[in-house]
């Protein structure tokens, strides 16, 4: 997926960093990825650890953690991605509340919306009348999302549309499988709050990457959140939001006590923070919060990001952007 504090590129800086402060041998660790996002670094350490634990607010994150994380045997889908892929399209709440034919809207073609209502349906049917099991379930839905993702008529984000259908959403939606890593040991996935799940877990790594600035991930990826969720609400505004929840993360007034409260709370050894310089709490203030509660360290790194701008894409510009790991061996 195109989405944006991605860890991806930065996956290996984080690993090597994270063995090299709590030793290359993890596989008695607990590793906890707590804004989980799309999952990157939960599934870096799944075959690494003992257990993953991966949360997120996000439902669609959810979605994509029950999966890429929660899944860890083999599922045979072969069939049920072959029928999905068969279907003949519907026209339902994405087509008729986000697609040109039932709205003013154009964040997918009308083929592409009417067959992403069925394929929705059509999985929901399956989990009503229990054809399929629950790591099924969120497998498939997964695979929806991200193929979902691909043929959006989008410049990046869901916070607005294309006025013209960009070659990639004239192409016809095909579900391609979400495949996980499969692993002997079992892994928990939450959909809650973070400053209150970290009250009722422990492990030995914390790894948390919050949001940094005032972008709100439900109003960026709201269209995910209602695919994933395929819930009944009235849309509002020229881009069809959805209710959504705002993190005090992205509050310069909150941020910071609920980052310190975070922290207080934290049951685990070793607790890693993924900022950047461009983030509303600043490094000084992160240093001076982590030091009141053990040793601390940071490492850094510098990469190149793209905005989703398609000047600067069609340019290949790029801003340089400092990742900071904040490292903290709690005591």
């Amino acid at each position: 997926m195109n989405y944006i504090g991605s860890k991806y590129r930065l996956s290996d800086f984080i690993r090597a960093t994270i063995q090299g402060v709590v030793g290359n041998d993890l596989k008695d660790k607990v590793f906890c990825d707590l804004f989980a996002g799309t999952g990157i670094v939960g599934r870096t350490f799944k075959p690494l650890v003992k257990k993953v634990i991966a949360n997120d607010l996000e439902f669609y994150s959810y979605v994509l953690n029950r999966n890429y994380i929660g899944n860890h045997t083999c599922i045979q889908a072969s069939e049920y991605l072959n029928a999905l892929n068969q279907l003949e399209g519907i026209p339902g709440f994405i087509y008729k509340n986000y697609c040109l034919g039932g709205c003013d809207r154009q964040y997918f073609s009308d083929e592409n919306g009417q067959k992403i209502d069925a394929i929705r349906t059509q999985i929901e049917n399956w989990k009503h009348v229990k054809v399929i099991e629950e790591d099924l379930y969120y497998f498939l839905l997964a695979s929806l999302i991200e193929s979902a993702d691909k043929v959006a008529n989008t410049a990046s984000v869901y916070s607005a549309y294309l006025k013209q259908l960009k070659r990639t959403a004239q192409k016809k939606i095909e579900i391609i499988p979400a495949a996980f890593v499969t692993t002997t040991n079992t892994h928990a996935v939450f959909n809650q709050d973070s400053n209150e799940l970290i009250k009722s877990i422990e492990g030995d790594i914390l790894y948390f990457d919050p949001p940094y600035n005032f972008r709100q991930y439900g109003l960026n990826y709201h269209l995910l959140n209602t695919i994933a969720k395929y819930d009944t609400f009235v849309p509002v505004g020229k881009t069809g939001l959805r209710p959504y929840d705002r993190s005090d993360y992205c509050s310069r007034n909150k941020a910071k006590p609920v980052f310190e409260e975070l922290i207080k709370n934290a049951k685990f050894n070793y607790i890693f923070l993924s900022y950047n310089n461009e983030g509303i709490i600043p490094k000084k203030e992160i240093r001076k919060i982590l030091q009141r509660y053990g040793k601390y360290d940071l490492a850094t790194t510098g990469y190149k990001r793209f905005k989703a701008h398609k000047t600067q894409i069609r340019n290949h510009k790029a801003a340089q952007t400092i990742e900071y790991l904040h490292i903290l061996e709690k005591q």
